[in-house]
């Protein structure tokens, strides 16, 4: 019986992705490198600490330690520039209208994003009040494919994992909502999203009700 709804943020509710991509590749240019969007889809539902790490890796160069906070610092200055401008009307298809469907239902909601951000992007769009729970990078230790988000929001929502389901769309967050014995739907396709147990392009393209007949 599946009682809770467990959402990551970026790619699912809204498309930061774009904003993460511009701040990233502005570091590395400041590196003295650059950073392509086919690097960008590596780094989705990573943590801020191993983005850099790859991003280091790619640009090849070598700083200190307070050098690299900093730059983890600047590239979230960055990002924040841009997301200030989010509001309600920039949720993915069918994303808002699919989380005021689920709380009018009763199912628990919480959020398991890498994102030490998430809680201004929610309050940006409105939707804070519709989560139960708000798991995310400062709440965790390890960054997905390790469930530990995930089974941190079930926790919070007072549940088992079989009772709840993941929406993902990166591979990493699949892989995690699977090790942590979650139903998983993936947000795009079976061949990105090898693993999911059902695959949607947007949360508009279902309902709460529809897709707890389909399971």
């Amino acid at each position: 019986m599946v009682k809770g709804f467990l959402f990551d943020l970026d790619g699912v509710i809204v498309d930061t992705a774009v904003f993460h991509f511009q701040a990233w590749r502005r570091l590395a240019q400041k590196l003295g490198g650059d950073f392509t969007e086919a690097q960008n889809e590596q780094l989705k539902g990573v943590s801020r600490v191993d983005s850099l790490k790859k991003i280091l890796e790619w640009t090849g160069a070598t700083i200190s330690d307070e050098e690299f906070q900093a730059l983890m610092e600047l590239k979230n200055e960055w990002y924040l520039e841009l997301v200030i401008q989010l509001s309600a009307k920039d949720g993915l298809p069918g994303a808002v209208d699919f989380l005021h469907q689920a709380k009018a239902q009763g199912i628990g909601i919480a959020l398991g994003s890498a994102s030490k951000n998430a809680p201004l992007i929610l309050d940006k769009m409105n939707l804070l009040p519709l989560f139960d729970a708000i798991i995310d990078g400062n709440n965790v230790v390890n960054g997905k494919p390790h469930p530990e988000v995930f089974l941190k929001g079930a926790e919070a929502l007072g549940l088992a994992p079989a009772e709840c389901i993941v929406f993902e769309d990166s591979i990493a967050g699949v892989q995690a909502a699977k090790s942590g014995g979650m139903t998983c739907v993936g947000i795009g396709t079976p061949d990105i999203l090898g693993g999911a147990d059902l695959y949607f392009n947007a949360l508009g393209e279902t309902s709460p009700e529809e897709l707890l007949r389909a399971l």
